[in-house]
């Protein structure tokens, strides 16, 4: 069986908890601004920590437990982190 050298992952739902948790964030934070109970901003900031590390704990397993993360994918993984850094870089320059 030939194996595909990239990754192609599965469905999560972490962009999912990722975006409620970052709704109830923005509504909690203008709640509370309006004199309302900071509970919303308290809760979104929990699932927005708690989306994270659920994240990061996939990442990890898929790479270091399940071999998903070939030569191709640490390569691709690094020339995209090169290239976020590199725009990052003309977008200050941009600016001056």
């Amino acid at each position: 069986m030939l194996r595909n050298p990239f990754h192609l992952v599965e469905f999560s739902p972490w962009p999912l908890t990722g975006s409620v948790g970052a709704l109830f964030l923005t509504t909690g934070l203008v709640g509370w601004m309006h004199g309302m109970s900071p509970l919303g901003l308290f809760f979104g900031i929990f699932l927005i920590f708690l989306t994270i590390l659920q994240w990061w704990r996939d990442v990890i397993r898929e790479s270091a437990f399940q071999g998903h993360h070939t030569t191709a994918v640490y390569k691709g993984l690094c020339i995209g982190i090169i290239l976020f850094i590199v725009s990052e870089v003309l977008f200050f320059f941009a600016f001056f």
